[in-house]
């Protein structure tokens, strides 16, 4: 057995890309041909990637313990999540942390005094390079959206706050099932229990 090595950042060659999908919408899907590392004699194999700009989420948190969510539809799984704040990296080197404090303030009309980051995580690493960055939001107050207008689905969101350990026994017992809420909310459970956060 080898030894264990953590993650990290390898790229493998790649000998053809091809767009089979590209708009101006978030994300691209793109085909890419390519070898294992000292085998470039064999035949390529190709991999389907979606491109995606990647996401900043954010677990915020007032001074009872309540957790600021909200509720959204999802088309493509056709149910309604409940949810945190989050968004998308709008340009290529945008500093996670103002997409964070953009989404908090855009979606549920709240700033926040601190800012804790508690992981990053990639989505689906065998089909996409989407990322998202989680952070935990304190000291928050209310605040108006700055002239952003909520539409489509985000103008049928509801805003809730929520216990966090009530939060906590939905992700565990299955009710709540929002990937990036799961993640937030064990995540900051995990930190706190060993006085990390």
């Amino acid at each position: 057995m080898s030894e264990l090595r953590w993650d990290a950042a390898e790229s493998w060659p790649v000998t053809k890309t091809e767009d089979l999908h590209r708009d101006g919408w978030v994300v691209a899907l793109r085909a890419d041909w390519i070898n294992r590392p000292e085998h470039l004699d064999e035949e390529p194999f190709r991999r389907l990637v979606v491109e995606h700009p990647g996401a900043a989420v954010v677990l915020a948190l007032d001074e009872d313990e309540r957790a600021l969510v909200i509720t959204q539809y999802r088309h493509p799984a056709k149910r309604r999540f409940v949810e945190l704040p989050a968004g998308l990296i709008d340009y290529p080197g945008e500093d996670p942390l103002d997409v964070a404090v953009r989404e908090l303030r855009e979606e549920v009309a709240h700033e926040a005094a601190e800012w804790t980051p508690l992981l990053s995580t990639y989505a689906t690493p065998g089909i996409t390079e989407e990322i998202h960055h989680f952070f935990l939001a304190r000291g928050l107050t209310a605040t108006d959206r700055d002239g952003f207008e909520l539409e489509h689905e985000e103008a049928e969101m509801t805003i809730h706050w929520v216990p966090f350990e009530e939060l906590l026994e939905a992700v565990l017992s299955g009710r709540a099932t929002d990937s990036p809420v799961v993640q937030a909310v064990l995540a900051y459970d995990a930190l706190k229990s060993r006085g990390r956060v």
